[in-house]
Order: structure tokens, then sequence, then C-alpha cells
């Protein structure tokens, strides 16, 4: 029966390609399948802290290739990684288009944001940062879904995301990317490789700025924020026999954003009669890696950043500092033919200040910075039974001051009966120490009051994970079909209640327990014509079950988590290096924050976003490309509750405002930003 429909199902495939025209000689099998074998060769470092092919991987790990993020080109990673299927860029204030990034439906602070393997994207720069890493200096972007806090600590429970930054080894020696929309934004990539003597250095400039104020709502409030944005990179090699890795990088970025009734300027900064967020940022990084030139694989990598941000919210200031410093220590080791030893230790320091009371000593009525030590240790095995068969035992244990000593154990397997089928299944548990800092943008806009209803406790997750893929290859295509289930289970989650009072925003630990689950398929098809098709689907059921005050169990749907998603892309590559790419990513109804009695739906509608880009190459590196962004021009309706009163000073009224309601910016799931038409320029020398 089972082979049955497998036949069926190639035959139907079969026949699709016929149609195409694109049946070839039975000898195309063999170089197809010799090219899906290297596909499966790509070399990842996220799941195990060090060098393998992603096939030998016993971690399921999704690879992104910076041509993948070109397919739909972005200003920024915070945008580029929406392509992928299960991870959703979430916008959570329409007024300054702060977000976070989702894994299968968690929230933000479950995502794990790393810049080469260290973690540097936390807390306030989640919020504020993700915006400024530009593509310009990604090489690759290698996802994993599910438990990582085994390697990789706090915040890894719903997944990580580690971007891979361009080495000036292998970069271009010139790259630059010019483009522009006809909202008039303006974006510019330089890159440039230099030679000094045994050091190899590569710069990296990215400038942003769009400046129009655009209100095709006309609620009186710009559709998209205003931003000036200029970052600087540069990274360094050393290239000596001894020393196989050793690298030291640093970034610096500055932006300003403000967003508001269009009628805003600068004046009007902290007063209560024109509304406007206004926000400038600092941001300064240095990061390292440096092999120990001994026999032994010994490599230790530090980390250190500063986030500075000056902010209104209306007439509410936001003045926040954060700096993060993390330093790391790890051994690898071959123990035989079967066994692959890695053990380490880290420290990671955060210490955090604002002007709000996620800072303040109440009892002695001064502020408090927020000051977290981290230290832990991690050991790790991977143990080859035989060629088809890999076991993965993994141990992390860290002290928080707070909280005392946290495990996370980590289990995974392996099992590959040959080159075309893999199977794996993931457990582990994850944790996250209590973070204060609301990374709800709500609770800033003063619409709301933040309480902290009680002392919170330590986050924990339990999850597994069942991966199953399938490569294929015949004369006529090849490809392969990545299948995932996907569980969660929460205890002491620390949720964010808008629905006690409208006036505050309630942060407790949730009596009960939260659930992630799901399935996601990923499949790609490249056909010996000149088409190559990618698709994703994921079913994903977020939910939260706690005891109210009567005893009674209350059940509530994740905000912002679709039961239904997908992304799909096709590129058809024409004579003369000309291609065109079709790009897209569809939701779901998700849960929206609503008020009592609102009258603005509970619940997103079907919606779907499509992009289409056209890509000329010429010769010596140049690279001429320009399409359209959002083709069916889909923007969410009623964004803002209340805009034409933003300081509430006539929330009072009986007769205009029988409900009561209050300025809230913070109802979205999508971009305000409507259909735009985009040029841009590609040029590098090798």
């Amino acid at each position: 029966m089972h082979t049955k429909y497998r036949i069926s199902v190639k035959e139907l495939i079969f026949t699709m390609v016929t149609c195409f025209g694109v049946l070839t000689a039975p000898a195309q099998e063999k170089k197809l399948r010799d090219t899906l074998q290297k596909d499966g060769d790509e070399v990842v470092v996220t799941g195990n802290m060090k060098e393998m092919t992603r096939k030998e991987s016993a971690i399921p790990i999704e690879v992104y290739s910076s041509k993948f993020f070109k397919k739909n080109p972005t200003p920024n990673l915070f945008e580029a990684v929406g392509m992928i299927n299960g991870v959703k860029p979430q916008l959570n204030c329409n007024v300054c288009n702060t977000g976070d990034i989702h894994i299968n439906g968690m929230e933000g602070p479950y995502t794990l944001i790393l810049i080469d393997g260290m973690p540097i994207v936390s807390s306030l720069s989640t919020v504020y940062g993700l915006s400024g890493i530009p593509n310009s200096i990604v090489e690759r972007v290698e996802v994993v879904k599910g438990p990582a806090a085994a390697m990789y600590g706090s915040e890894a429970m719903g997944g990580l995301i580690n971007v891979i930054t361009k080495s000036p080894l292998t970069a271009p020696l010139l790259s630059v990317d010019v483009n522009a929309t006809s909202w008039q934004e303006y974006n510019v990539d330089l890159s440039l490789k230099q030679r000094f003597g045994k050091l190899q250095s590569l710069l990296g400039i990215n400038y942003f700025n769009y400046n129009q104020r655009v209100d095709k709502n006309d609620d009186g409030f710009t559709d998209v924020t205003l931003q000036h944005r200029i970052a600087v990179f540069n990274k360094w090699n050393l290239e000596r026999k001894e020393y196989r890795v050793a690298s030291l990088a640093a970034r610096y970025v500055y932006e300003d954003r403000w967003g508001g009734q269009t009628n805003w300027n600068n004046e009007w900064r902290g007063s209560d009669s024109i509304y406007g967020e206004s926000v400038y940022t600092k941001r300064w990084e240095l990061t390292g890696m440096y092999q120990l030139p001994l026999k032994e694989k010994i490599f230790t990598q530090f980390s250190y950043n500063l986030h500075d941000q000056n902010s209104f919210y209306g007439i509410i200031p936001y003045m926040a500092t954060q700096q993060t410093g993390f330093a790391q220590a790890y051994w690898s080791k071959g123990w035989g033919n079967k066994h692959d030893i890695l053990a380490g230790i880290s420290v990671r320091y955060n210490y955090y200040d604002d002007n709000t009371t996620a800072t303040q000593d109440i009892h002695a009525g001064k502020n408090q910075p927020a000051q977290t030590v981290l230290p832990g240790l991690f050991l790790q095995d991977e143990w080859k039974l035989n060629d088809a068969n890999k076991l993965l035992l993994g141990y992390r244990f860290d002290y928080d001051s707070y909280h005392g000593g946290i495990h996370s154990p980590r289990l995974a397997y392996k099992f590959s009966p040959d080159q075309d089928n893999t199977l794996r299944i993931s457990l582990g548990s994850g944790f996250r120490v209590v973070n204060i800092f609301t990374e709800d943008h709500a609770a800033l806009t003063g619409a709301r009051e933040v309480v902290i209803a009680d002392k919170l406790s330590p986050e924990r997750s339990y999850n597994t994970n069942l991966n199953y893929v399938r490569s294929f290859a015949t004369s006529s295509f090849f490809g392969n079909i990545d299948v995932t289930g996907f569980y969660s289970y929460f205890t002491n989650k620390i949720i964010a209640d808008y629905d006690t009072d409208p006036q505050k925003i309630i942060y407790n630990n949730l009596n009960g327990y939260a659930v992630s689950r799901g399935i996601s398929v990923n499949t790609e098809i490249n056909l010996v014509s000149p088409l190559k098709l990618i698709a994703g689907i994921t079913y994903m059921d977020v939910f939260q079950q706690r005891t109210n005050q009567a005893g009674e169990k209350e059940k509530s749907f994740q905000m912002h988590a679709p039961k239904w998603s997908g992304n799909f892309l096709a590129t058809y590559l024409f004579k003369r290096k000309l291609s065109m790419d079709l790009t897209g990513n569809w939701y779901s109804p998700m849960r929206l924050p609503v008020f009592p009695n609102d009258y603005r739906p509970a619940y997103s509608p079907w919606f779907c976003i499509v992009n289409l880009q056209a890509t000329k190459q010429f010769k010596n590196g140049l690279e001429v490309y320009g399409g359209v962004k959002n083709i069916f021009d889909f923007t969410p309706s009623d964004p803002i509750m209340r805009p034409q009163d933003p300081f509430d000073k006539t929330v009072n009224d009986p007769v205009n405002n029988p409900n009561n309601y209050t300025f809230d910016p913070s109802y979205n799931y999508a971009s305000l930003q409507g259909r735009r038409f985009f040029l841009g320029v590609r040029f590098f020398v090798k």
C-alpha cells in the first residue's frame, strides 16, 4: 500500500514535468542526485557549536543563504526572516513599528538571536535592535526550531536564529547594493575587503532612509515609521597556520525613528499637543573568536554590546541602557571512532536600567538597575552507533543568583538508512530567567499602566521534535520534503494580562500551563527546466490553560499565532541571465489584543502578501533588479483605537465615547505599508 502511494505521487510529478517539456536522458538523474547530495553537505555550526554537514547533524537545522533573501530584497534582517516557514516578524506597534520574531507561534522573548554563535541580541535590543542588522553582512542564517537551551542557555526556549556574518577570507573584494522604492525608501549596502599582511579586513556600511509622511488610511497617523539609520561593520581575520580560527568584529548602529500624527515634528517631542513616538538608538557591539594554539581543539569566544535608547511615547519618556557581556570556552575531542565530546563553560552578564517601574526598588524608593550574572557549563557526547544511527546526549547547568541552579538536559537521535531518508528525534528542556523588562511595546505607549502582580519565577519548557527528511531525484527533477512535528509544554510562563483591566498590563506567572504544538512541512523541487519551487505550510495550536480565582479552568489562544500559515517561492530562469521570483506568505486568522466591547474583530482575516521581482545579470558582476511588493495592496483595517484623541483628553466623554475606549496602537497583524514598486542595482568584484 505504501509503495503504491509513493509510485503514484512520483508518476503525478513526472506527468507535470512532462507538461513543461523538460525530460532529459537517464544520465541526467545521476547529475541531479549529485547536486542534491551537495546541497545536503552544507556546513552548519548552530546545532553543536562546531562545523559539520547539515545532513550529519543530529539536530534538525534549516539553512538560508544570502541568495535566498535576495529573492525578496529587504533593508534589514527583521523583515527578511519573514520568508522562512514558521518564522513570523511581528510588529507590535502601529506607530513606531517595533517588533520581535516569533517561531512556531511563540513570542519574541522565546526566540534567541545569535550573531556568529553569540547571544548579543536580547531584551531591549530585541525590540529595537533587529532592524539594525543589515542583510549586507549576512552570509547565511541557521534556524533551530525547538529545544536549544542545553547548548545556548536562557531564552532559547522556542528556538534560535543564528546569523552567520561574512568572512573576510571568502567575501567579495567589493560589493555594492543600492535600491529604492516608490514610497521613497532608500537603502545602500557597501562592503570592501582589504589585506594588511596576515590580516584580512571586511568593512561594511549600511544606510537606510525613509522620510515620507504617508497616511493612506486617513487616520491622521503615519502608516509607516520614518527612519534614518546607519550601521558600520568591520570584521578581521588572522591568517596563521597554527591558528585555525582567529577573528574580531565590531559594529555600530545609529537610528532615529519616529511615527505619529502627520503634523508632528521634533519640537513636539514629549509634549501633549501633537502625538509622536520618537526613538533615538545607539548600539555598539564587539565579538571575537580565538582557537588556542594547542593540539587540543579549544575555542574561546567573547562578545560585548551597549544599547542606549532615548525615546518619548507621547508625553511618556522612556530612557534605557542595556549592557551585555558574554564569554565562553569549549573543548572538542574525538574519542575513538564512535564518540565526539564537546565540553565548555560560559558566563553571561546583563545590566539593564531604565526610568520605569521595571528597575525601581519600591521599598527603598530609589532606582535599582537590574544586574544579572549567569554562569553555566555544558557537556555533550555525539555517539555514532553505526553508519545509520547517531545518538546525541547533552546537559547544561546554569546558576542564577535569583533562581539558583537550573538544569537543562537534551537528547537527540538520527536514523539515516540511506542517502534519501533521514529521521530525527529531539527531546529537551529550556528555561528563561525573569527579565522584568517589558518586551510588550504596548506597555510603553502610555495607554496602559504596567503592573507586576507578584514575585515572578523562572519559566520552564519541555520540548520534543520529530523530523523526517525525504530526498528524491529522477532524470527530470530533484528535491526534498521536510516534515517536522513539534510539541512544547511550558510551566511558570510569564504572561501579560490585557483583559482584566483595559488601563493596565498585569504581569504574572501563569497559574496553569501553556502549550505550543503543531506540524510544519517544507518542500523544494528543482526541475530540469529553469523552474524552482519552494513551499511551506505550518499548522500550530498555541494556547494557555489556567485556573481562575473561582477555581474554573480557562483556555485562551496565544495572540498573533495563526492556526495555519505558509510561504512560497517560485523562480524561473529565462535566457540571457534573466530571472523572475514570485514570493509570498499567507496566514489564517490570529487572535488580536482587543478591548471589552471592542468594535474591531477579535481575530484577523485570512490574508496573503505576494511579491514579484525580476533580475537581470550582466557581465563583470553587475545585476539590475526590480519589482513590486504587496501586489494585492493588503493592509489591516482600524489599526489604531481613537486616533483623534491620542492623549485621552476626552476619554470620559459619555456621549462620544460611551464604552470608555482609550488610545491604543497595538492592534496589529501585518504591515500598514501597501503596494510599492522597487528598483535596485548590485555590483561585486570577486
